[in-house]
C-alpha cells in the first residue's frame, strides 16, 4: 500500500488528490500528529519535506512533480498525465514551472529566515514582500502559458490541474489571480469542485472550497 506524508494545508493535497483519482489504496500519515510519524518521515526524507510517498516496495519517492509524474505513468488509466506524447510534454512543463517558480516561492515566503544569514525583520519582511510579488507575477505568467492545459468539464483531471490547485492556495495567490487572471481563477474553482478532488481539499481546507 502506498503511505503518504503529509499534513494539512500543504502540498501533500495534491498528492492526496493524485492518488484519488488512480482510485488506489492509501494511508494518509499525518506527520504533525506524532514523533513517531515525524520520525518514520526522517528515515525516508532527511530533509522531512512532504509530500513524501512511500511506495508498496517500501521505497521513498519526493518531490511532488517527480510524485506525480510517477503516479501518471504507473497508472495511465488515470488521466493525470495526457496520452498523446506533445500534450504529455507539456504538462510535465507545466509541473516543473511550479514547482520551480511557485512552490520555491512559497517556501521563502513561509521560512525567509532559512534564506537570510544575518536575518532581522527588516530584511525578513523585504524578502517575503519581494518573493510574494515575483510569485503572483509566475501565477500570471503560467495563467498566460498554460489555461490550455487545464481540464474543463467533461474532462478528468490531471497532476497539473491538482497541483496548480493546491499551490495557487497560498500566499494570496488565488486572490490576486481573481483580479488579474478572472477565467484562470475561474478555472481553478472548477477544479477545486470536481467530485473526487472537492472531499480531498475539504479536508485540507475545511469550507473554504
Amino acid at each position: 500500500m502506498y503511505q503518504l506524508y503529509g499534513h494539512k494545508n500543504s502540498g501533500a493535497a495534491a498528492i492526496e488528490a493524485a492518488l484519488e483519482l488512480c482510485q488506489i489504496a492509501y494511508r494518509f500519515i499525518d506527520t504533525e500528529a506524532s514523533a513517531e510519524a515525524d520520525e518514520a518521515l526522517g528515515k525516508l526524507n532527511p530533509l522531512k519535506q512532504i509530500p513524501t510517498l512511500q511506495l508498496p516496495d517500501g521505497s521513498a519517492m519526493t518531490e511532488s512533480a517527480a510524485i506525480l509524474i510517477h503516479l501518471g505513468l504507473t497508472f495511465p488509466k488515470s488521466g493525470l498525465l495526457p496520452s498523446k506524447a506533445a500534450d504529455r510534454d507539456q504538462a510535465i512543463r507545466g509541473l516543473a514551472y511550479i514547482v520551480s517558480n511557485c512552490y520555491a516561492a512559497v517556501g521563502i515566503i513561509d521560512y525567509p529566515e532559512r534564506w537570510l544569514s544575518t536575518p532581522d525583520e527588516n530584511a525578513r519582511q523585504n524578502l517575503i514582500a519581494g518573493t510574494r510579488q515575483r510569485l503572483h507575477f509566475s501565477w500570471e505568467v503560467f495563467a498566460d502559458q498554460f489555461s490550455g492545459e487545464l481540464y474543463l468539464d467533461d474532462e478528468t483531471p490531471g497532476a497539473l490541474d491538482v497541483l496548480a490547485a493546491v499551490v495557487s492556495r497560498w500566499a494570496g495567490s488565488r486572490e490576486h489571480l481573481r483580479q488579474t487572471r478572472p477565467g484562470f481563477y475561474a478555472w481553478l474553482q472548477r477544479i477545486d469542485r470536481h467530485p473526487v478532488l472537492a472531499p480531498v481539499f475539504e479536508r485540507h481546507w475545511p469550507s473554504q472550497g
